[in-house]
């Protein structure tokens, strides 16, 4: 393992949210950051990152260790392996019979930089203001239809009591039936799955479009003994999870959701 040097600790008077967010990176766990905003996390030096469907990563999770890094952006998960396994992934995917087959699966070594996830106690916080903020628009909404259908019914009202006034002579109301399915509209939100009835996946807490950490890093401890490496192979990576299992069970996923995605598509001729 190559000696890494601490970074210089960064002052805590910022009031910038990025400074925020840097400060933990380069305060609390020693790692580097791209300058500038958003702030990104140079990867080749103590990490590359593989970057698969989150489907496929969930399935390949059980290869690593509990100190394991990753993340989520989006629907997609980003797993922190050893540095130089983004440059060892063509051959091992050859190895592996991989190779030639099209597969979801990207990685970022050396020369490139990933977005940095939230810390753990920020994407809480963000993930709780955005759920109120929903929740406040969606109560807005409701009684805004309500007012809506209330005034509806009122006038429907009107319009039957002078109808029956008119046929019967007498002070009529509204048909039960003319008031059932009043009100505002709720969505069928099911259980664990989506509008079409497949599974939904499970993410981190977080505002939408955020990169959240599934498996955050802790500070004070070195990562490179938790990440995944191809020396693993045999037993010889240290208690180091294996790189070679996680790329094949990803790699499996990944052709596996292919599979059954150009199944669903209709056909030409269809």
């Amino acid at each position: 393992m190559v000696p890494t040097v601490p970074f210089p600790r960064r002052p805590s008077g910022a009031d910038d949210p990025s400074d925020t967010i840097r400060r933990w990176y380069e305060n609390e766990l020693d790692w580097p950051t791209v300058p500038g905003p958003p702030v990104e996390l140079p990867t080749g030096r103590r990490f590359d990152v593989l970057d698969v469907p989150a489907e496929a990563g969930y399935a390949a999770m059980r290869h690593l260790g509990p100190a394991s890094p990753v993340s989520m952006w989006g629907g997609r998960m980003r797993l922190f392996v050893a540095a130089g396994s983004a440059d060892e992934l063509p051959g091992l995917l050859d190895w592996l019979e991989w190779g030639g087959i099209p597969l979801d699966l990207g990685a970022i070594g050396a020369g490139g930089r990933v977005v940095a996830p939230l810390p753990p106690g920020l994407a809480r916080a963000r993930g709780r203001r955005t759920r109120e903020g929903a929740e406040r628009a969606e109560r807005a909404e409701r009684a805004e239809g309500a007012e809506g259908a209330e005034g509806a019914t009122s006038a429907e009202g009107t319009a039957h009591g002078i109808k029956d006034r008119g046929d019967r002579g007498g002070t009529g109301g509204t048909d039960p039936s003319d008031r059932e399915g009043r009100g505002p509209c709720r969505e069928d939100r099911g259980a664990g799955r989506d509008g079409a009835g497949a599974p939904l996946i499970r993410r981190a807490y977080g505002p939408q479009g955020a990169a959240v950490w599934l498996r955050p890093p802790v500070p004070g401890r070195e990562v490179e003994p938790s990440l995944p490496t191809l020396s693993a192979l045999g037993g010889g990576g240290g208690g180091a999870p294996d790189l070679v299992r996680l790329v094949d069970t990803m790699a499996a996923e990944c052709h596996r959701i292919r599979l059954r995605r150009s199944c669903a598509q209709p056909l030409a001729f269809s």
